[in-house]
């Protein structure tokens, strides 16, 4: 039993524990609880009997009884301090979180006796620790929505600072660039590394300019990432921050997706521009409420209209033609008064006084306001109003020309009977056209009873086969006359291969048959006239076929005209001598289309050969086409033998004759020149290669001439070829000829000089200038006798002797590369070499009074003597351009001599010196040629590469294009290097 004073002292402690401002409780060793104090019970507002033993937990919160519970039972049975949080229900019904502690009181032996505890209110420190803990979840939820709204967006953030570099790049900037972020943000130089080559100067300068720039910046530049993937992106900095700091904070943008459809859309537009442009269709809009228009490019170079003024209909009503003006501000009214779509074609009248035609459509479109505006388009259309003009015209012309030429035109379905007839149509078949269409059946009962079965078989299996057709038939007019008409039907299907009309044309011929008919007749007389004419006369098709022989040509060669036409062998009748020499002449003048002669012999009936000359001419049609080649031949052959005859009496004379002048208009007596002709002589008789060197002017095509003259080609043609004369593109065609369609304008197959020449003799003169590919293919024709034309797939033998000649030294061409070896080798066979007049002077003298005398016949002059001083002069004279020179001194001489003494002006003589040409001097033909490239690489230079027109080299040099063109590829010059 308690003392008094320890009761006193019990009651004091309670008291004191009832003043303190905790909730304070205790339990027994069981859990129990069995006090609290004042303060709690006026917390909770409850008699402390509610809350003995268990019943406390009727003011926790029910989510928190179960883990209270569980914690408290944990606490009694391991004898652990008690600590949990808990929310108790207050008196005015507010959960309040509260703090609860408990400790056990042991006694000496260490067993619970009590637990002690105290319960603090945490409501602020929870609500705070709650609205921490929404701020974090609210920031990672913006953290996240960014980094997504980056990742979608690409869009990476970024810190520069200019003294250390980048101090931060954002996850989905190290994913533009390409960048692990592991590595963290990259420096100055290995971020410029990343940047495109074209862009990098750029952005090191904006880098460097950062600390001085005190604006922001928005860039686009181009980054290249470590894969090599080519991206654009948008850099936007800020400006510096008003900390003092030098840190710019800015974003990189993947703009690279965007930046294509730029572009793609830039293309589009100059596509649609260009097409505007092609199509001469611009674009328009107009707002009527506000009077706005908005033109395209193109409908600025319609209207004809400065791009810097801003179109207005005012502008376009003053544009519109003064005749076209009202209508077309009627058209305008309507449309703003409707707000519905029009469409018209008026004119322009331009500053020039030109009128132009064009044609407008709009559409009209309103937006969510009700505003309205017109979208359109205005179109050019003056070249279809003049096509529309000019059809018209044609459509008149050719109703005329119908009617002149008696055709009309129809056409006709057999499904739904005629569906039309042109006015001649009305005309040619005798309807009257205000009757309107006839039904087919009454066309029909026109034609001339005894064509009926006929046509209508015709017309049947045309339906039947769907093909075209085309037949004679008379009809029979109302008032009795009888035409002949001719008809033609074309078929005209649907896209299945249906039969829809066919349409024609019928002609009235009845004029053409009775021409025919007489011209049957002037035929027979014609053929009777040349049956009894006493020539062979022939017909033959435009490649040589036979068509028609006289009766004289079959009575000569025993056959009839059917046996004639059909033999194949189109040499049988000519003396086997003279096939190759008449084929010759045909297809010559076959592929030339010109007259020619030809004397050949025929075999007789009997197998004796007579003499003819032939003449064949050829008949053209309108197009210039040879239709017919008409042959005539007269017996000649008592004229050859007499002839024959004749030439044997002058052989001796003949003989002489060359003795005496031997090579006809080869002039002189020198030494120099004796050796000259003693080589042609040598050489002629042979079919040997002959090269001939010599300087221009000397005379080198008459010693090609004397060569063949001497030779046993002497009967077949001599062909002249200036290889320096004839373009680059065309000198193959020009000497192997070429097949019809090889290139643009061959329009016919045409034989080249090498055939030409087949049986005598081709001269090519100047062949050092020769292209390299020409070379290759001469050096062909020298080793195999074989040509391929231009086009052609047929190797052609041909049978020719080839004399060259050059001015130049074709051993130093071959030295530097321009002229081929072995084409050198296989021309120069037998070289001759031309003296020139400076060393022939002895030859001056005869030579000047054979040119004075040439001269002076022709003028009708005549002179007696050769004034002295101008003798001393020709031959004191060097003469550089030699016997050319000379020639052209004496006919000017003659041409103005007014005295029967022949004289020359010693201003008309160059000063020059003469040319040397020696094959031996090796060096200076080398020197030459590097001056002559010299010349011509300073003027590609000052031409910028250009080698043609006005500012070009070869204009500079003035000599023409292709000759230029083949310096430059003899002289291995690369234009291209000069192009600026």
């Amino acid at each position: 039993m308690a003392s008094p004073g320890q009761e006193s002292e019990s009651k004091h402690l309670l008291g004191m524990i009832d003043s303190i401002p905790s909730l304070i409780h205790t339990a027994r060793p069981d859990g129990y609880l069995d006090y609290f104090n004042q303060r709690w019970l006026q917390y909770v507002g409850l008699p402390i009997e509610d809350l003995l033993g268990w019943k406390w937990t009727a003011v926790i919160h029910p989510e928190d009884i179960e883990a209270i519970q569980e914690k408290w039972h944990f606490s009694l049975s391991s004898g652990e301090p008690f600590l949990h949080e808990a929310r108790v229900r207050r008196a005015d019904g507010e959960y309040r979180w509260m703090l609860h502690h408990k400790v056990a009181a042991r006694d000496e032996f260490g067993q619970i006796v009590k637990w002690y505890g105290s319960s603090i209110d945490i409501e602020d420190r929870k609500q705070a620790e709650e609205q921490v803990r929404r701020n974090a979840q609210e920031l990672q939820r913006s953290a996240f929505y960014l980094a997504e709204a980056q990742r979608l967006g690409h869009i990476g953030g970024w810190v520069f600072d200019p003294t250390i570099g980048f101090d931060y790049w954002s996850h989905e900037l190290f994913q533009i660039h390409g960048l692990d972020p592991a590595a963290g943000a990259p420096g100055f130089e290995q971020y410029l590394a990343l940047v495109h080559p074209q862009d990098r100067e750029f952005i090191a300068s904006l880098m460097k300019r950062m600390p001085l720039d005190v604006s922001g910046f928005d860039v686009t530049k181009r980054i290249v990432r470590p894969n090599g993937e080519a991206r654009y992106v948008r850099y936007v900095g800020s400006p510096p921050s008003d900390d003092g700091t030098a840190k710019r904070i800015g974003v990189g943008i993947d703009v690279t997706e965007h930046e294509l459809l730029a572009q793609e859309l830039r293309r589009r537009e100059a596509y649609l521009t260009e097409a505007q442009r092609l199509s001469h269709t611009g674009s328009f809009g107009w707002r009527p409420d506000s009077g706005e228009v908005v033109w395209s490019d193109e409908t600025y170079r319609i209207f004809e209209y400065d791009r810097a003024v801003k179109p207005t209909i005012h502008l376009i009503v003053q544009r519109v033609h003064p005749e076209d003006r009202a209508d077309f501000q009627e058209v305008i009214n309507q449309a703003s008064v409707r707000g519905t779509q029009f469409e018209h074609t008026y004119r322009l009248l331009l500053p020039d006084g030109s009128a132009k035609h064009v044609h407008a459509l709009a559409h009209a479109l309103q937006d969510a306001s009700g505003s309205r505006e017109f979208v359109g388009a205005v179109t050019d259309v003056t070249s279809i109003k003049r096509a529309e003009e000019k059809l018209r015209k044609s459509e008149a012309y050719l109703a005329e020309a119908q009617r002149l030429s008696q055709t009309g035109s129809w056409a006709w379905s057999p499904n739904q009977d005629i569906g039309y007839w042109s006015e001649e149509c009305y005309r040619v078949l005798s309807f009257d056209p205000q009757d309107g269409l006839p039904r087919f059946e009454d066309f029909f009962q026109r034609l001339h009873p005894d064509d009926q079965p006929g046509f209508r078989d015709l017309i049947q299996t045309a339906i039947r086969e769907k093909a075209e057709w085309e037949a004679d038939y008379r009809i029979v007019h109302p008032n009795g006359p009888v035409r002949d008409i001719h008809v033609v039907g074309h078929p005209v299907l649907s896209t299945s291969g249906h039969l829809v009309e066919f349409v024609g044309t019928v002609i009235d011929v009845t004029e053409r048959k009775r021409a025919e008919e007489e011209l049957r007749r002037s035929e027979m007389e014609l053929r009777q006239m040349l049956d009894l004419t006493p020539q062979l006369v022939a017909v033959f098709g435009p490649n040589g076929e036979r068509l028609y022989a006289n009766r004289v040509v079959l009575d000569y060669l025993g056959v009839s005209l059917e046996e004639w036409r059909k033999s194949s062998d189109s040499g049988e009748f000519f003396h086997p001598d003279d096939r190759e020499r008449v084929h010759y002449h045909f297809d010559r003048a076959h592929s030339t289309g010109s007259v020619f002669e030809v004397e050949m012999r025929l075999r007789k009936g009997d197998g004796c050969y007579r003499w003819f000359l032939g003449r064949y001419n050829p008949l053209r049609d309108d197009k210039g086409q040879i239709t017919r080649w008409y042959a005539a031949s007269t017996d000649i052959d008592e004229r050859k033998r007499a002839e024959e005859k004749l030439q044997l009496e002058n052989v001796a004379l003949r003989e002489e004759i060359d003795e005496t002048s031997m090579f006809e208009e080869i002039v002189g007596t020198s030494r120099a020149l004796r050796t000259v002709l003693s080589r042609i002589s040598k050489v002629a008789v042979s079919d040997s290669t002959v090269l001939i060197a010599g300087e221009t002017g000397t005379g080198k095509e008459l010693i090609a001439r004397a060569v063949h003259k001497r030779s046993r080609r002497s009967g077949r043609a001599f062909v002249a070829v200036n290889c320096a004369a004839i373009p680059r593109d065309l000198i193959a065609s020009e000497l192997f000829g070429h097949e019809k369609g090889a290139f643009t304008g061959a329009m016919q197959r045409r034989l080249g000089r090498f055939e030409m020449a087949d049986g005598g003799t081709i001269f090519l003169d100047e062949v050092g200038e020769l292209s390299p590919d020409t070379q290759v293919a001469l050096l062909r024709v020298l080793q195999e006798r074989e040509i391929e034309r231009v086009g052609g797939g047929r190797l052609i033998h041909v049978d020719v002797r080839v004399i060259a000649a050059t001015n130049r030294d074709l051993q130093a061409a071959v030295a530097n590369g321009t002229f081929r070896q072995d084409l050198f080798y296989r021309l120069n066979v037998f070289p001759i070499e031309v003296p020139p007049l400076r060393e022939r002077k002895s030859d001056i003298l005869m030579l000047v009074e054979y040119f004075a005398q040439r001269y002076a016949t022709r003028a009708g002059k005549t002179f007696r003597s050769i004034d002295k001083k101008t003798l001393d002069l020709l031959q004191s004279y060097n003469w550089p351009g030699n016997i050319r020179e000379l020639q052209n001194v004496i006919e000017r001489s003659v041409i103005v001599s007014e005295t029967e003494t022949f004289s020359i002006d010693e201003s008309w003589l160059s000063r020059q010196a003469a040319p040397s040409f020696s094959k031996s001097h090796l060096d200076l033909a080398e020197n030459l040629a590097a001056h002559e490239k010299e010349l011509i690489e300073a003027a590609l230079s000052e031409s910028g590469g250009r080698v043609y027109g006005p500012s070009g080299a070869a204009a500079k040099l003035g000599m023409p294009r292709s000759t230029l063109e083949t310096k430059i590829r003899s002289l291995k010059i690369n234009k291209h290097r000069f192009k600026s």
